[in-house]
């Protein structure tokens, strides 16, 4: 299996709201009841894109398997140098090397866009996947913080990981 790592386009939402939509209806990772629509997730993408961020798609025999994206970790201009990366891939998907191909291309854009740190917000402990690739990328947990979601029908707790990007704050960054 061969699998290509590029930039998203708008063409892609389709198949990018597909995998959401079945991560938002069936697990609780993502914290959001309701099933963006397509429009939506264009939005959504098109801010991203548009914030300096990167967008990327994995394809498998031409099929998007799997979405990953780097966003603001937060809007406080003293965080510019952080962000918080998500990566989703297709069920049925899982444990093909997708998702570890996804996470090395982000870091490595991230870096190349300047960014020092990155962190993982990964929906609850039991999600054993998410942290063991957010560990082999070089994440380190940071912390877990106990119930602070509630989504079908239980409260969730939410692991906080995080790497350090290029140089890290070991020096000061270069302002852009």
């Amino acid at each position: 299996m061969t699998v290509s790592i590029r930039e998203a386009t708008p063409a892609d939402v389709p198949a990018i709201a597909a995998i959401y939509a079945a991560e938002v209806r069936d697990h609780v990772n993502t914290y959001e009841y309701d099933v963006p629509e397509e429009a939506e997730m264009a939005r959504r993408m098109r801010a991203i894109v548009e914030g300096g961020y990167p967008y990327l798609v994995a394809e498998c025999e031409g099929e998007v398997a799997g979405y990953a994206y780097a966003s603001s970790y937060r809007a406080r201009i003293g965080y510019r140098h952080t962000v918080e990366n998500s990566v989703y891939v297709a069920a049925g998907q899982q444990g093909r090397g997708i998702g570890t191909a996804l996470l090395e291309r982000l870091v490595a854009e991230c870096e190349a866009r300047g960014f020092r740190q990155m962190i993982a917000v990964i929906g609850e402990p039991a999600n054993t996947a998410s942290i063991r690739l957010h560990e082999k990328a070089g994440f380190h947990l940071v912390g877990i913080f106990r119930g602070i979601a509630w989504k079908h029908g239980r409260w969730l707790d939410t692991v906080q990981m995080q790497r350090p990007l290029g140089a890290g704050n070991q020096e000061p960054p270069n302002d852009r």
